[in-house]
């Protein structure tokens, strides 16, 4: 398994040369919604998208 320190390398060793600050700073904070989703979804903290239709019906 990969650590995130070793995930972070790999994205920062595939971007261009002439990447932003702002564009890793981006792929990091992308790279980190992901992780955190997905550890929701493993851990049961979601909502189906029958749940959600439902409630946008109430807004």
């Amino acid at each position: 398994m990969n650590t995130i320190k070793k995930e972070v390398i790999n994205i920062i060793t595939k971007l261009p040369d002439d990447v932003s600050i702002d564009d890793i700073m981006y792929k990091l904070y992308v790279l980190d919604k992901v992780k955190k989703g997905q550890e929701d979804i493993k851990n049961g903290n979601f909502i189906t998208n029958d749940e959600l239709r439902e409630e946008i019906e109430t807004w």
